[in-house]
């Protein structure tokens, strides 16, 4: 263990980063960046962190399918949603966390902790033998999930340098794509199968994780060597609480609003006034804090701000055609939950095909901007062409407008990552990185509840107006009927209430694509920072003491 200590010199001081206003294209920031290392050595690193992001990216859909099978043998199923809000909520609410205290007190050590919590919950999740042991678990594992995406982002801006950072980040693009195709299809394996080694089926999807997660530990232990800097720190106890609660209840709020209680009841009503107020607090606690979760002087930052406006706004508009395109093939064309997944091959071919390609362009060309102002208009443009949406569209082009949408969000995912970490100084990358994350989970969470109360909304209005009588009173219960008990209706019913289904997914879209002309307009004001190609370690502080891990 080395050893060392940094002082400042006339060129090595400290300078105020350079912040970029609208008329301006800001200067590269004054960060000296890692000591260069060979594409083989990064490969073996990025390939470990992929395999850890694949853990959390893998979880959010692998348990979706299998949860009504889960919550049978558990004898669980009033419980059902609580499996997937307790994971949501424990990883939306510690995400932010992680980068701040990985800016603190080191990448490697903290990222090891979030993996073998994670790997500890996944475990617990396999074993447990009642609803609300899972839902612990679940909650435990999400703790450890918020982690490993932004920190393998983190740790991605600590070993390569900005102008190279492209061609490696697009690779995470393709672990998402796969992730969201891969998972529902062996979810759905795993919770048909009775048993596997003498063991339930459904326990594998937590099972499989552990050895995943052991080869990434063990490749991230011996081949991760970051400095690591030491200096007086103090948490933001009371920061990070308030966070908590303003995150935990908006999600609660979200997640329950027209289904467990409706929209303008007392119990929603207060969860967000609730939000509201613990998110003022914080804001008004981080101007003081010594240690803020979110730096307040970052919002200051041009590039940060936008960054971060801008992956809310493609979280929502995401969110809510991942979740609404399946819905719309299952329920409108009887396709099964298998079915449905592989039919979103390719908008996942164009999301991986964009992040790849757009990520090696960036790192040729040392240009960024240009991506996300053409990815989000060919999220806008798909989502106008999904607005036309009907019964008996063409799979053909239904296939050709999923294309569009892969290639909008695959050019404007990874860049969003790559802009906010060049345009920051070293000691804040991981924080930075983590509210870009944030910003991105809380706008899906909200889109999923939008587009959800859209799409409910919608569908009674189009049955009461188009099917009427106790048919249509039954199917405008909501979207709970399914695609089975729909095709025991007459022929001449059927037809109908599926034209009113179509018309509704119409509708979410139509709806939607102002939120997707906003992520283009919006990302009009995205300046570019030229990408940094420093190979020399930050001396972070005078005097801080650094090892090398």
């Amino acid at each position: 263990m080395k050893f060392g200590l940094f002082k400042r010199g006339a060129q090595a001081g400290v300078q105020k980063p350079v912040y970029v206003t609208a008329a301006t294209v800001a200067p590269a920031p004054h960060i000296e960046e890692p000591a260069e290392r060979s594409h083989a050595e990064i490969m073996v690193i990025i390939v470990a962190l992929m395999l850890a992001m694949l853990l959390a990216a893998l979880d959010q859909t692998i348990v979706s399918t299998a949860l009504p099978k889960i919550a049978s043998d558990l004898n669980g199923l009033s419980k059902y949603s609580w499996v997937a809000t307790a994971y949501l909520l424990t990883s939306a609410v510690a995400t932010p966390l992680y980068g701040k205290i990985s800016d603190m007190f080191g990448r490697k050590k903290i990222f090891q902790i979030a993996i073998i919590i994670f790997l500890l919950g996944s475990a617990l999740c396999g074993a447990a033998h009642s609803m609300n042991q899972l839902i612990f678990f679940r909650g435990l594992q999400g703790i450890g999930a918020g982690g490993l995406m932004v920190l393998a982002m983190s740790v991605v801006g600590d070993i390569v340098p900005p102008r190279n950072r492209g061609r490696y980040q697009g690779y995470f693009g393709a672990v998402f794509a796969v992730s969201s195709v891969v998972g529902p299809l062996l979810g759905g394996f795993l919770a048909d199968t009775n048993s596997l080694l003498g063991v339930a089926g459904w326990r594998w999807i937590f099972y499989i994780n552990l050895p995943i997660g052991l080869v990434a530990l063990s490749a991230i232990a011996t081949r991760l060597h970051l400095p690591v800097r030491r200096s007086p720190h103090k948490i933001d106890y009371a920061g990070a609480t308030l966070l908590a609660i303003s995150v935990a209840t908006l999600l609660l709020g979200t997640v329950w609003g027209g289904v467990d209680y409706p929209w303008g009841s007392m119990q929603i009503i207060a969860l967000f006034a609730t939000s509201v107020v613990a998110a003022a607090l914080f804001l008004w606690r981080e101007r003081f804090a010594r240690e803020p979760i979110i730096p307040p002087y970052l919002f200051r930052n041009a590039i940060f701000s936008v960054s971060s406006l801008l992956s809310f706004i493609i979280g929502v508009v995401m969110f809510g055609a991942l979740i609404f395109l399946p819905q719309y093939q299952q329920l409108v064309r009887g396709d099964s939950a298998t079915k449905s997944g592989l039919m979103l091959l390719p908008m996942i071919a164009g999301l991986m095909f964009a992040s790849v390609s757009s990520g090696r362009l960036i790192s040729k060309f040392g240009r960024y901007r240009k991506f996300p102002i053409i990815g989000t208009a060919a999220v806008a443009l798909a989502f106008w062409l999904f607005s036309h949406i009907a019964v008996d569209t063409s799979r053909v082009l239904l296939g050709f407008w999923m294309v569009i949408l892969g290639l909008g969000i695959g050019m404007v995912m990874p860049v969003l990552t790559l802009a906010v970490q060049n345009a920051v100084e070293r000691k804040d990358l991981g924080t930075a990185t983590s509210s870009v994350t944030f910003f991105r989970s809380i706008g899906s969470s909200l889109g999923a509840a939008i587009f959800g109360a859209i799409l409910t909304n919608r569908l009674a209005h189009h049955i009461n107006q188009d099917v009427g009588g106790v048919v249509g009173a039954h199917a405008a219960k909501g979207l709970s009927t399914s695609a089975a008990s729909l095709r025991h209706l007459p022929p001449t019913v059927l037809h109908e209430v599926l034209t009113a289904f179509a018309q509704s997914f119409h509708d979410v879209f139509i709806f939607g694509t102002p939120f997707a002309i906003l992520a283009f307009v919006v990302a009009l004001f995205l300046r570019e920072s030229p990408l940094r190609t420093g190979a020399r370690e930050e001396a972070a502080g005078e005097g801080l003491e650094t090892h090398d891990l």
